[in-house]
């Protein structure tokens, strides 16, 4: 399902499999294999992807049909990715809004990325449980349960899970690029 979007955008926008190879750094095989379902890109793939199409990353997983300003627990979007210790769920109803929210939860010594990412906009974001390091320009913050940090998302970061526990936090995004 995940690569028949991928596969769908990508002919709607005229670009071949070597333009979005092109764009993403990532082969034009590999990319084959994700629009027919033999292969799970990680986030950062999925990231350069959806970056390449230019659209925010949750938009393979939203139901267009779905217009309800209001998001049940039991019904938000979630994003898990093989090989990956972050779980994603979207807060906001959809992605046609100036602002994204979601809430994530990583796994004790995990990482968000593999490498800093930069997108436009700024972002906010408050733990609700463990602790987070977050480096952003190469300054490092540390964040406890009920802590927050507001940072422009311009400027390359990254962030971990650094206790015992489960991280959760809440994050805001504007523009939504997520």
């Amino acid at each position: 399902m995940l690569g028949e979007k991928i596969r769908h955008l990508r002919r709607e926008r005229g670009m071949s499999l070597k333009d979005v190879a092109e764009k993403t750094g990532l082969t034009s095989s590999f990319l084959s294999q994700v629009e027919r379902d033999l292969a799970d890109p990680s986030i950062t793939s999925l990231r350069k992807i959806a970056e390449a199409l230019d659209i925010p990353i949750f938009y393979f997983l939203l139901n267009h049909e779905d217009h309800s300003p209001v998001v049940r627990k039991d019904q938000r979007k979630v994003l898990r990715f093989p090989q990956s210790h972050l779980t994603y769920e979207l807060l906001s109803p959809d992605l046609n809004r100036k602002m994204e929210v979601m809430m994530a939860r990583l796994e004790p010594g995990a990482a968000s990325c593999d490498e800093p990412l930069a997108h436009p906009g700024e972002e906010c974001i408050v733990v609700l449980e463990g602790i987070m390091e977050i480096d952003i320009g190469g300054e490092v913050y540390r964040l406890e349960a009920g802590d927050s940090i507001y940072y422009y998302a311009s400027i390359p970061h990254k962030l971990w899970s650094v206790g015992d526990e489960d991280l959760v936090f809440i994050s805001a995004i504007t523009p939504p690029q997520f």
